[in-house]
């Protein structure tokens, strides 16, 4: 609705002009008001993303001078932390991790990128510690997809979702159902202590 708002005043040349003179908007204008369906028109603008457009994305940003960039700037902001360069830089997972290191190694080497002790002196056990909890997330995320019975396809990620939906409306149904078990009975409880009270006087 925001986004709806704010492209109907863009788009409208008096709407536009008003705003532009006085910083205000005609919350009455017809432009403002009107009725649209803003889903369906941004859909028209946006084309949805497909697997197919995740995995196309993933095979040109892999090795570019993009991720390249990226993968420098989050060795300076995380200060070596290869922990928090991994979450961080897109696409990658823990088998990329040997590809990443060289890159910073060359960048190091080169005098490009500063020597950071987190980075050069990072322990073998830190580095396992975050393979197997990688390999755990990947194991994890694997079980669940075949227990869903989800493919690669368009159809199942939209699958997934709607799975996840639902788990999340039944949580929350159980939590208010527990709720109501837990202070509905004791506000029964409480009138019928007070009843009795009453009666006793």
């Amino acid at each position: 609705q925001i986004l709806g708002k704010a492209y109907a005043v863009l788009s409208d040349a008096e709407q536009r002009a008003l705003y532009d003179e006085q910083g205000t908007v005609d919350e009455e204008g017809e432009a403002v008001r009107g009725e649209r369906d803003w889903e369906q028109y941004w859909r028209l603008l946006f084309k949805k993303i497909t697997v197919k457009d995740i995995e196309a994305f993933e095979k040109s940003y892999k090795d570019s001078e993009e991720e390249l960039a990226d993968i420098k700037a989050a060795y300076m902001d995380f200060e070596g932390d290869m922990d928090r360069i991994m979450e961080s830089v897109l696409c990658v997972d823990y088998t990329d991790e040997p590809r990443i290191r060289k890159i910073i190694e060359k960048a190091i080497d080169s005098g490009e990128l500063p020597t950071y002790k987190s980075f050069v002196k990072e322990s073998k056990q830190k580095q396992m510690a975050r393979k197997r909890r990688a390999e755990r997330e990947a194991r994890e995320a694997e079980k669940t997809k075949d227990e869903l019975g989800l493919g690669d396809g368009e159809d199942d990620l939209k699958a997934l979702i709607q799975s996840r939906n639902k788990d999340r409306k039944k949580e929350m149904d159980d939590f208010l159902a527990q709720l109501e078990a837990k202070y509905g009975n004791n506000s029964k409880k409480g009138g019928k202590k007070t009843a009795a009270k009453k009666g006793k006087k």
